[in-house]
Formats: structure tokens, C-alpha cells, sequence
């Protein structure tokens, strides 16, 4: 959703990842093609005190970096869930209380601050950011993963992450990986993110946790190290679907379990060549992520730009 009276000319814009328990916020600057990142930070959410009280921090970071960035030129929220593009509303947010379904967001964040706000999916917001400033910038086509409590997904093709009509084009960890498989969180079975999620992982891999998980494997742990190598497999499986659905040149993976870099790497290049075709697999370079948590801020500052200036 657009309003507001921004100047279209600005360098710097806001973007802010609305996570149950942390508002991070980031400010990127934009020259040319190019972005990087100049300011960031984070509050806590405290989303037990409602939406409204939300929303009014979501209001106050943006005051706070208009003082410190005058000039500023559009805000992008970042969101953990299902939202109205066009009507810039969340319809359903994963982990986050309160009544959250058909509640404008979009337009209170601009009326308040006179700016251009836009709304993304978390996940699609880490691809964004990824592809343009992390571990895919200098690739034209590129698969994302980021793996946490769920696994959430992004797809660029030619330059541009895929949102789909309602926002939700890329949910990658809702591909069907066995039919037969376990009860997954969305009311289907087999998805490969009731393989993946980070609660599946730590069970495969003997630990309390994911990162417990990933550290086990670091020291050896041979457990870990078998169950890393299942997560792996899953993994590749999904992974292979999509490079034969739409040939990326770059294959991204996010979250904390991608501190396992090769012990997770390995596995899913194993998996991917034995159902990829070599010619189309010999241009698909599998990387870790490089921006962290906070990718998802900087990715819904650059959504925010990207979308006002069409």
C-alpha cells in the first residue's frame, strides 16, 4: 500500500522485520544498482500488549530514523506470515498473539510518517536482501531457504523475487516431499518443512536444539553428524524440484542451522547430484547466507524502495 509524501529522489529507506519478540529495523541507502546498509537496530516487540500497541512502535522506529535520515523515502515491513499486498493488511502472523487477521498495517505506519509502506513476507524479505546485497547479488535467477521454526522460501528469476498475487509465491518449505510423510504445521502431510524445521533437525541430531545440533556436528558427533546428513538429504530432494523447475544460478541457504556450512552443504550436493541433470547442476553454485538476522530488515527496506518506484 502506497501513501504518503515522499521524495521519490531519497537515497535512504526504512525497513523493519515485525518478529515475536524483537522489531529490528535497518535504514539502506541506494546508489544506483547498488545498496548497503548505514543504520539498524532493535526493540522489543512486547506483542502481548496487542497490535495497536504494535503498530505504534512500528510508527515510533520510524520517527526515530526520520530524525536521523531526513529525507527518508519509503518504509517496507517485514512480516512473519499471510498479508493483503493491495490492501496492505496481515491476514495471519506465525507466533505473534493477538488479532492480527484483516488489520491495516500499511496504511497507519504511512499516514503517520507521511512515507510510501509496503508490506512482505519475512522470507521473501530475506531473498530480497540476499539477492541484492548477500550471497546472490551477483546472480540473476536464485533459490532461497531459511530454516527456523518453519522453513520459509524465496525464487528470483531474472533479477526479481517472484511474490505471487497474494504475497505468497516461494513457500518452498510447502512442497510436497512424501506424501505419506509426518502431519506438517499447515494441515498437509509430507511437506519438507515437517522434515526441516529446526525442531525436526535437533531431534535427528540427538540435541535440545538446532544450533545444540550444529555444534555437536562441529565437535564430531557422529549422531549429529548422520542426522545432518537427513536434514541434507530432505533438503536436496526440495532443492532438486526447483533447479529443475527454473534453472537458478545460485542456490541460497539462511537460518541458524546454515553455521554447519559444509556438514549440511555436503549432504544436499550429494542428493542433488543424484536427481539434477549434470549440465543444469554444473551452474548452480549452493552458498550459505550472508546477512544473518538482520536480513530480513534490509531486504523490507529494499521491497519498500523497489515497490514505490514500480
Amino acid at each position: 500500500m502506497t501513501s504518503g509524501s515522499a521524495d521519490r529522489a531519497s537515497s535512504h529507506h526504512l525497513g523493519i522485520d515485525l518478529g515475536a519478540t524483537n522489531l529490528k529495523w535497518a535504514v539502506v541507502e541506494r546508489t544506483g544498482a547498488d545498496w548497503r546498509t548505514v543504520d539498524r537496530g532493535q526493540v522489543p516487540t512486547a506483542a502481548a500488549e496487542g497490535p495497536g500497541a504494535v503498530i505504534g512502535r512500528l510508527t515510533e522506529i520510524g520517527r526515530g530514523r526520520q530524525r536521523a535520515w531526513p529525507g527518508m523515502g519509503t518504509v517496507g515491513i517485514g512480516v512473519p506470515g499471510l498479508y493483503d499486498p493491495a490492501a496492505g493488511t496481515t491476514r495471519f502472523l506465525v507466533n505473534v498473539p493477538g488479532a492480527w487477521a484483516d488489520r491495516p498495517v500499511a496504511a497507519p505506519v504511512a499516514q503517520a510518517l507521511g512515507l510510501p509502506c509496503r508490506l512482505i513476507n519475512d522470507a521473501r524479505a530475506f531473498g530480497v536482501a540476499e539477492l541484492r546485497l548477500g550471497a546472490g547479488r551477483e546472480a540473476s535467477s536464485m533459490v532461497g531457504l531459511t530454516l527456523g521454526t518453519g522453513v520459509g522460501g524465496v525464487i528470483a528469476i531474472d533479477g526479481r523475487v517472484l511474490q505471487g498475487h497474494d504475497g505468497t509465491a516461494g513457500e518452498i518449505g510447502h512442497q510436497t516431499i512424501d506424501p505419506d510423510g509426518p502431519l506438517c504445521g499447515c494441515g498437509n502431510r509430507g511437506c519438507l518443512e515437517a522434515f526441516t524445521k529446526a525442531d525436526r533437525i535437533a531431534a535427528a541430531c540427538g540435541a535440545a536444539t538446532a544450533d545444540e545440533a550444529v555444534q555437536a556436528a562441529r565437535r564430531g558427533d557422529q549422531r549429529a553428524l548422520d542426522g545432518l546428513g537427513q536434514i541434507g538429504r530432505y533438503l536436496g530432494i526440495g532443492i532438486a524440484n526447483l533447479i529443475t523447475l527454473i534453472s537458478p544460478d545460485r542456490v541460497v541457504i539462511g537460518g541458524g542451522i546454515a553455521a554447519a556450512g559444509e556438514l549440511l552443504l555436503g549432504p544436499i550436493r550429494e542428493e542433488l547430484r543424484s536427481r539434477v541433470l549434470t549440465t543444469s547442476l554444473d551452474r548452480v553454485a549452493l552458498v550459505t547466507a550472508e546477512l544473518g538476522t538482520w536480513a530480513g530488515a534490509i531486504g523490507a527496506a529494499v521491497h519498500g524502495a523497489e515497490a514505490d518506484a514500480g
